[in-house]
């Protein structure tokens, strides 16, 4: 499960110098060296002739600054030199280390969140960076707009030695997971578990046991995940939510989801148990 890495801090006022650490991005797109994928200090980007058309400090880790750099808005992934590629960050998993790849998933959120409220929402003024703190701030009406996070709900529901797993109507063939979704306004996350499995599988549960957190940038979530017991209904998904729905033992479990997100760790911890 990627977390943020042990020393990182993170900060505002970093300058984009040849030293500083670079997660350049087209769009959500991360780009990278075809032959040396990993973090890289902007000098070499600079070297391929890339200009940054918006930059936001990130942190500091292992004494070294990170900064996220989008490139300008006429850049494609298909127009980068022949040295460089571009993907989103799920490809680029199991590619390069955790922490780069953590620090590139917080990267990509600050630049979609500049991106898409470069002006009021509520007056269509241009906005401006607030100082000192990650802030847009309208100079007309004074709206104040934080990144966005969007939190979820994830549970993993067992009866007995069974778990409840489901399949996304846009999964890959053949694999399965916790159910999740998103909070509803006013909603607690207890609320939106318990609302949440019985829209998608017709389950009542109960005895909610927090299991753990992890950041989602895909674009902007939060994954809350919970463990739970079954506690009553007769399981039938809704298909506008789910391809399908099982219950599976611990002997018999299908493909499961990439063992770094939270999925796949709360799905290892609870099968460590049953089995």
């Amino acid at each position: 499960m990627i977390t943020t890495p042990a020393g990182f801090d993170p900060a505002l006022d970093i300058l984009l110098d040849d030293d500083a650490i670079a997660h350049v991005f087209v769009r959500d797109s991360l780009v990278l060296f075809s032959d040396s994928p990993g973090a890289l200090p902007w000098r070499f980007y600079r070297g391929e002739g890339l200009r940054a058309a918006r930059v936001h400090g990130i942190g500091r880790h292992e004494g070294k600054s990170h900064v996220a750099v989008a490139l300008d808005d006429d850049v494609s992934a298909r127009s980068l030199p022949s040295s460089l590629r571009a993907a989103n960050l799920r490809s680029w998993f199991s590619v390069i280390d955790d922490a780069t790849l953590s620090i590139a998933m917080r990267a990509v959120q600050v630049l979609e969140w500049d991106r898409t409220h470069r002006f009021c929402g509520a007056c269509g003024t241009r906005t401006d960076q607030a100082d000192n703190e990650r802030a847009k701030r309208c100079p007309s009406c004074s709206l104040t707009v934080y990144p966005r996070i969007s939190p979820a709900m994830m549970v993993l529901v067992t009866r007995g030695r069974e778990l409840l797993l489901g399949r996304g109507i846009n999964f890959p063939p053949g694999r399965y997971s916790a159910l999740a979704g998103f909070l509803e306004a006013g909603e607690t996350i207890e609320e939106a578990v318990h609302r949440e499995v019985l829209e998608e599988v017709n389950v009542k549960v109960d005895n909610l046991r927090y299991f753990g957190s992890q950041s989602w940038p895909f674009p902007n979530s939060l994954m809350i995940a919970f463990r739970a017991e079954y506690a009553g209904g007769e399981l039938r998904h809704d298909p506008a939510e789910l391809a399908d729905a099982q219950w599976f033992t611990p002997e018999n479990v299908p493909q499961m989801p990439p063992s770094l997100s939270i999925a796949r760790a709360l799905l290892d911890s609870t099968l460590a148990e049953l089995r």
